[in-house]
């Protein structure tokens, strides 16, 4: 039987010729009774400093049991190639989620929004291990969300995705070891949430966005396993210093010549290529992997030299990928862009 995938844009086709309206409560909890929801909220940013930082605030992700914890997630990339990174949970009790507005609190760590301004400034604090991050990200373009936020796969099963902040100025301070840099830098902010084992319907998916003088661009690329017949999800966002020109899922994606990662234990791609035919056409070479993770080694039954083999052949090779690679954006009417920028793959089979 064929599972009906809905990608609820807002036409006409799968695009929106008109943006959808981001309200506060888009941003807070969605609360549902399933013992297979998830959600998290997420912040990066590139810093002055040469560091990129990256937090998260998650109530459940999810790979995890439905019983699990709370937790925050900090990591921090150094300008020479170093990587920490530190997660703690604290227990349901000392966790707190709006349903009106991002306002979260998971023990002493918190996000929240001010909205007195005419784009938004939230708020991020949070510590685990040796990392502290006190960060303001102030909007530099509104809140947007592809179509009405949410990809339905059959009736129940969903993922949603509503982006804060596509652009922020953010300025606060970044604690290493007790050592406190001053953070200064473009950043982004964004929110997930859904319903359903994940695992078992997406195969991996291409997430980034990058920023130039004159525009900033946000895409992701879902793509299902087959049992899902391969559908691919793929929004895209260009926007300009004035705000959103192009909110649009028909974009092509092509991937080139695949290399084997022994840190992630799988292939990726030499370079991946977007295209919306008559718009845009965004290549991304990968010049250096900053991150590869084998996700089986974040489960401990797992990880072990004898079951891992085992558990491989029979859920396949769940990877992650974190890329830094030259960029070739290319905009009708314009003169090529070039530049760096940092996107990631996940595969989950």
């Amino acid at each position: 039987m064929t599972i009906a995938i809905t990608d609820a844009w807002n036409g006409p086709g799968n695009k929106d010729g008109e943006l959808s309206l981001v309200v506060p409560k888009d941003h807070g909890l969605h609360a549902s009774t399933s013992r297979r929801a998830f959600e998290h909220w997420y912040f990066d940013a590139r810093l002055e400093s040469g560091h990129t930082i990256v937090g998260f605030l998650t109530k459940r992700r999810p790979e995890q049991g439905a019983n699990c914890d709370p937790s925050v997630e900090l990591i921090v990339y150094g300008p020479d190639g170093s990587k920490i990174d530190a997660r703690v949970s604290f227990p349901k009790d000392q966790a707190r989620f709006s349903t009106d507005d991002v306002d979260v609190r998971i023990g002493p760590n918190r996000c929240w929004v001010d909205r007195s301004g005419p784009l938004p400034v939230q708020r991020v604090v949070l510590a685990a291990g040796e990392l502290a991050f006190d960060l303001a990200f102030a909007n530099e373009l509104p809140s947007w969300m592809p179509g009405k936020g949410e990809t339905y796969y059959g009736a129940r099963d969903h993922f949603g995705w509503v982006v804060a902040a596509p652009r922020a100025r953010v300025s606060g301070t970044l604690t290493i070891g007790g050592a406190v840099l001053d953070a200064t830098g473009i950043g982004y902010a964004d929110h997930n949430w859904g319903v359903g084992d994940m695992k078992r319907i997406i195969e991996r998916w291409h997430w980034g966005r990058l920023y130039t003088d004159e525009h900033s661009l946000l895409f992701a690329n879902v793509i299902t396993q087959a049992r899902f017949d391969h559908h691919q999800s793929a929004p895209l966002m260009l926007a300009d210093r004035d705000g959103v020109l192009l909110s649009t899922g028909e974009v092509t994606l092509t991937e080139g010549p695949m290399h084997f990662h022994p840190g992630a234990n799988r292939e990726h791609p030499e370079w991946i290529q977007l295209e919306v035919p008559g718009e845009l056409t965004l290549r991304l070479d990968v010049e250096r992997i900053i991150d590869a993770q084998d996700l089986l080694d974040e489960v401990p039954v797992v990880r072990s030299r004898v079951v891992k083999p085992i558990v491989h052949k029979l859920v396949g090779r769940p990877g992650y990928f974190r890329f830094d690679s030259r960029f070739t954006l290319s905009i009708a009417g314009r003169e090529p862009v070039v530049g760096h920028t940092l996107h990631e793959m996940v595969a989950l089979r």
